[in-house]
């Protein structure tokens, strides 16, 4: 009785990681730490050149070197697949996947050229170190700008990537007649992930076509098909295991060439393998895409928009079509009758980018809003009251509803909390010593998602709860939400939680990506828990003298580890009672999520974001500082506001390194990446960060998943580089369209 009363639900409760202990004390092991007996090493050799073919390959100094085993390269790498579509993976764009050692052609500077095996790791670097290449160089281009004139429409879309919709109304027309128009051009320069953990493989010899592989990746099942699909092996012979994973940002949704290597080794070799990436070699395995947007805006003299033009050009590499969606956002984020968006390809002499971090939204929605605040100083009005003006309340694009949209509250609270009404509506007309100060703001948006998924639930009779589901936690806290909602279905302690996650043996799931993670996979756990309470209920009738023998199931409440009338909570069994009399020990019941058909042919749904910033610019030397940024986010139902306000300020940080730090530097002479290292690719250190207030926007979406969830990982991120830039210009006067706006920029 007294534990039915005291019940504490666990959704919505700021609460710990359940696996920081783990991480903290260095227990939590990631792919490269498993220990495996008579393991070898391998180490990657690169290309040096981004085009030609490979023309001589000197091996004997690094084969001489005591502990060598092998050496892999074009000439003798192992069996594996021919066609295309063998090496496809889930989240693959169309074209043709790289495939390591397929010949002696070279697509892109780091390619990988050979694989050194030894039986340890410095041994295996030693001699990577002494292989020697020769090559015939072929034409290349590795600079978008050049390639610009040369961009096309992709003939083939990529899955699940919308292209731009049809152009609505006359853009050109009504931007011609408009009182108030701009144009300008963005550019966003290509950025690199960089996590924390390099991307490594464990690859367990187990027998014949038999491997547990330990892997980075935010897909234990989509690196399982890749390797079954690949080297020809049976889904059930193969395991992947990704239980913890040291960051990835998009970088490990595609399977990595060291996954290829490692398994390619260990059924060559018959032995263990383990095969890890430098933090150079990690530069090379896909980016965010370099972009140029041109972007026409017009409004009216009350500063409603009358014109919509937005036209951008990606780099991609030249076997295979990377596509976002990165105007789209521009024609539903503000009313607007007169639109045209369109988004080609150029074709570098690089590998192929890859999905980091709200991919497309990241870069098409900064290069808009930025033109929004050029509209509003041409207009005339304040750049808060014009996304006021041009609300638009449904997706103007599709024509469909919106499950729910609190933008105009996030506006009223992130304005309030960083004290908008201070604004100076001139710029560089506020200063404090040397410092210019400025506000900005943006708006963010980004797609919530229900995918497919799958989940497993069992109870024991000892009050124990272990949920199941092939999900990956890339540090985003699934472990932690899982357990909760588990809790909260039972009405059980979350110490009686046991979450399993990160293993292709598990209950299906989508890659990690997306923000639909929480969304999906909790839906799945709760409908499997909600399964297990329905069988738990079904058995307390049948008992003799049961309390709940004529209730119906909505008449019942669990918690405590018991099933009590709503109105009579004296009136209870036990869980274990109730498992005891049915002589079960256990009992295991499966969920699933999915989307309704039905309902997505009417409604779409966003989580939605404002975003404001403060910025202190010194007049002489340019040095940009960021006192404070506000992120007020509407993302429906918030299961730990710990870790969901953690996911916001990792966007937010990595939205001020776009707008300040972020950036390959590629020598196109060369064609070579010059920053590929932590020593000189910059991203926003300590003294960077200052104060970022995240405010979660109470907002209640009961058509958007189960649980009402929508999803944090990425749009922290979408319109944080916006609004720093806005911000600048509010102090500055100037205006810079060419991202990261480093100190050159400024004093130009």
């Amino acid at each position: 009785m007294e534990a039915l009363q005291s019940n504490i639900a666990h959704i919505g409760k700021p609460t710990s990681r359940v696996d920081g202990k783990l991480k903290v004390t260095g227990r939590a092991r990631y792919a490269a730490e498993y220990p495996a007996a008579d393991l070898l090493h391998g180490v990657i050799v690169s290309a040096t050149v981004p085009a030609g073919r490979i023309t001589k390959l000197e091996l004997d100094r690094a084969r001489a070197v005591p502990g060598v085993v092998q050496i892999f390269t074009h000439e003798n790498r192992g069996k594996a697949a021919w066609l295309d579509r063998k090496w496809r993976d889930e989240v693959a764009p169309p074209g043709h996947p790289f495939r390591p050692l397929h010949s002696d052609r070279i697509l892109f500077d780091g390619q990988p050229i050979a694989l050194v095996v030894a039986d340890s790791f410095e041994a295996a670097r030693d001699a990577a170190s002494l292989v020697r290449a020769e090559y015939d160089i072929d034409d290349f281009c590795t600079e978008l700008e050049v390639r610009r004139p040369e961009a096309y429409d992709p003939p083939e879309k990529r899955s699940g990537i919308p292209p731009p919709p049809e152009p609505r109304g006359d853009a050109e027309d009504a931007f011609d007649r408009a009182k108030h128009r701009i144009s300008s051009e963005y550019r966003i320069n290509a950025e690199h992930h960089n996590p924390m953990e390099l991307f490594g493989t464990t690859c367990v010899f187990e027998g014949p076509g038999q491997l547990t592989i330990y892997e980075k990746t935010q897909g234990s099942q989509n690196s399982q098909g890749y390797v079954t699909s690949v080297f020809g092996l049976r889904s059930k012979n193969v395991r992947v295991i990704n239980h913890y994973v040291g960051g990835a940002f998009g970088a490990a949704l595609r399977p990595q060439q060291q996954l290829f290597f490692a398994v390619m080794a260990s059924l060559e070799l018959k032995r263990s393998v383990r095969v890890t990436l430098t933090r150079s070699q990690m530069f090379y395995i896909g980016y965010r895409p370099d972009t140029y947007h041109a972007i026409a805006l017009a409004a009216d003299n009350k500063g409603r928009l009358t014109s919509i033009m937005h036209d951008a050009v990606a780099a991609t590499s030249h076997h295979e079509d990377y596509q976002e969606a990165v105007v789209n956002w521009s024609g539903m984020m503000y009313h607007c009758d007169n639109v045209k968006l369109s988004y080609a390809l150029a074709k570098l002499n690089t590998a192929t980018p890859c999905d980091m971090r709200a991919p497309g939204a990241s870069v098409g929605v900064n290069a808009f809003e930025c033109a929004i605040d050029e509209l509003c100083h041409d207009v005339g009005i304040d750049p808060l009251e014009f996304r006021r003006i041009n609300f638009a309340s449904i997706d103007e694009n599709t024509g469909k509803m919106l499950t729910s949209k609190a933008l105009l509250e996030c506006y009223q609270q992130g304005a309030a909390a960083i004290g908008w009404d201070r604004r100076p509506v001139k710029p560089r007309s506020l200063k404090d010593g040397r410092e210019l100060v400025g506000l900005g703001m943006a708006t963010g948006m980004w797609d919530a998602f229900l995918m497919k998924a799958a989940a497993e639930a069992k109870l024991t009779a000892d009050g124990r709860l272990e949920v199941s589901t092939a999900a990956s936690d890339i540090g985003t806290g699934t472990w932690t939400i899982l357990a909760q909602i588990g809790a909260d279905a039972l009405g059980l302690p979350l110490e009686a939680i046991t979450s399993r996650i990160g293993d292709s043996t598990l209950p299906a799931s989508p890659v990690e990506g997306g923000s639909w993670t929480a969304a999906s996979n909790g839906s799945a756990v709760m409908a499997a828990c909600e399964a297990i309470k329905a069988t738990l209920f079904k058995h307390a009738r049948a008992m003799t003298n049961s309390p709940v023998a004529q209730a119906e199931y909505d008449d019942v409440v669990f918690a405590g580890g018991r099933i009590a009338l709503k109105n009579d909570l004296a009136r209870s069994l036990s869980f274990a009672e109730v498992m005891h009399a049915a002589d079960l020990a256990e009992i295991t019941e499966t969920g699933k999520a999915a989307p309704s058909l039905l309902q997505m042919r009417k409604y779409i749904s966003y989580t939605h974001s404002a975003v404001f910033a403060e910025v202190r610019v010194d007049e002489d030397l340019g040095v940009v500082r960021i006192p404070r940024i506000v992120c007020a986010a509407a993302a429906g139902r918030i299961i730990n506001p710990k870790t969901a306000r953690s996911q916001i300020l990792g966007g937010v940080v990595m939205g001020i390194g776009m707008a300040l730090h972020e950036e390959a530097m590629t020598d196109h002479r060369l064609g070579k990446i010059m920053n590929h290292s932590l020593a000189e690719y910059h991203v926003p250190a300590h003294a960077d960060i200052a104060d970022i207030e995240v405010i979660f926007v109470d907002e209640t979406d009961e058509k958007v998943s189960p649980l009402g969830v929508k999803g944090l990982g990425e749009i922290g991120i979408v319109g944080t580089a916006a609004a720093v830039a806005n911000a600048i210009f509010n102090a500055t006067g100037r205006r810079v369209r060419d991202f990261p706006i480093t100190l050159d920029k400024l004093l130009a």
